[in-house]
């Protein structure tokens, strides 16, 4: 396909229409309002710690088990969302998770707490396969990495939102309730997502010339294709090798620093809120300049190989300095340093998101994200239990830190070495 220049298509894509973007503002709150579930646990770790005396291990295994269902989770809605869409699959999704995150209200203990995380983690595995799925329909491939870019920063909204309100709602209700009033965000969202998406072909606010600027690219088969020809081809394992590289990091990021500034810089949580929140806006902009970035390299007339995987490596060194967080005594300066670290995985994730739909039809793209999406999860379980092992024995997160700081060369370089030009895959 002809690019153009930049300025002609902003130009023709003014034109169109705009009503595509409201789609990504829902795909943005439903991330935002996951990461709020998702990362309480991390927030209310010091708070649970002390009630329950859990060790490092004990919190990992908690962990563990959320890793486990998103694993499961992940690759079934991946086929779900193949066969039913976009809309039903983000409902089933959002629905359990929600009950599962309501239900650490009524938790009691280690078990249960970890059964908990197991309904969360199921429900939580739906949000992006559904997104991706729901952006593939919604956009044209140059705009795909910027629209994923912008409803994947709401992740980072969600984890700045998160340790601002509940450590108040903590103080005020107790960590209970905050659970309980946490879980009706999710409940006002599937009112939104019923009373406003549409498949843009079904919409009757999409203008004519707004659905032929997303459906320009060639027409793809949309029906689902099996997993046993997927696992076959090696651009599968480039997207799902990255996922297994990278997202054990975020996934550290987002369960352990909370514990990190509390230990470190001996805070509590009446005042590490602001800290964490500021890593996370930090990582916000991240996520939206990594998929603006390829996106304008691509109008700019450079192939979607060149701009996904520059960015790609642009975003691995600027992870590296990381590896030398924990000497450092300022807790702004760590969070400066963490904060870039957590702001480039946001932008390589946003490329790294767009690769299934750059080579897959369109019927795959779910499937293939749910592979890559469980496998990520499998690197996820290992780290957990990684992390609580070298907590518990040294005390010291300079190994891990350091894991950190290599994991986006090693990803980049096994999707460069399974998918050296990104070409379509015929499956």
């Amino acid at each position: 396909m002809v690019q153009g220049s930049a300025p002609a298509v902003d130009a023709a894509a003014a034109k169109a229409g705009r009503y595509r973007w409201v789609i990504v503002a829902l795909l943005f709150a439903a991330t935002a309002v996951n990461y709020i579930d998702r990362q309480m646990i991390g927030v209310l770790k010091p708070t649970l710690v002390a009630e329950f005396g859990w060790t490092e291990t004990d919190f990992a295994y908690i962990v563990f088990w959320f890793q486990v269902a998103y694993a499961i989770g992940y690759i079934g809605f991946g086929r779900i969302v193949d066969v039913v869409g976009a809309k039903l699959g983000y409902t089933i999704a959002i629905v359990v998770w929600t009950a599962g995150h309501v239900a650490h209200g009524f938790a009691s203990g280690l078990m249960s707490f970890a059964a908990a995380r197991f309904g969360l983690g199921i429900g939580e595995s739906g949000n992006f396969p559904a997104g991706i799925r729901a952006v593939t329909d919604w956009f044209p491939q140059r705009e795909r990495a910027y629209a994923i870019g912008l409803f994947n920063a709401g992740a980072n909204v969600g984890a700045i939102i998160t340790p601002l309100l509940v450590p108040a709602l903590v103080l005020w209700f107790g960590w209970r309730a905050a659970f309980f009033i946490t879980g009706i965000f999710g409940v006002l969202w599937l009112v939104a997502w019923w009373l406003i998406y549409r498949h843009p072909s079904e919409h009757k606010k999409v203008s004519p010339a707004e659905l032929a600027w997303i459906q320009q690219d060639p027409a793809d088969p949309v029906e689902a294709i099996g997993w046993s020809r997927l696992l076959t081809v090696r651009e599968t394992w480039a997207y799902a090798l990255g996922k297994f590289l990278i997202d054990p990091i975020w996934w550290f990021f987002l369960f352990w620093l909370p514990g990190y500034l509390f230990e470190r810089y001996d805070m509590d949580l009446k005042t590490f809120g602001l800290p964490l929140a500021a890593i996370y806006l930090i990582s916000d902009g991240g996520s939206i300049f990594g998929g603006w970035m390829s996106s304008r390299l691509i109008k700019a007339g450079r192939t979607p190989n060149f701009a996904r995987k520059i960015t790609m490596l642009l975003c691995a060194f600027a992870v590296t300095p990381i590896w030398f967080a924990q000497s450092i005594d300022s807790v702004w300066g760590a969070v400066l340093i963490i904060g870039l670290a957590t702001a480039a995985h946001q932008a390589f994730s946003a490329n790294l998101y767009t690769l299934p739909s750059d080579m897959f039809p369109r019927g795959a793209v779910g499937s293939v994200v749910g592979i890559g999406g469980t496998v990520g999860a499998l690197g996820g379980m290992g780290m957990a239990l990684f992390t609580g092992y070298i907590l518990d024995t040294t005390g010291s997160y300079e190994i891990l830190f350091g894991i950190c700081a290599s994991a986006y060369f090693a990803a980049l370089g096994v999707v460069h070495l399974l998918t050296p030009r990104l070409a379509p895959v015929k499956v």
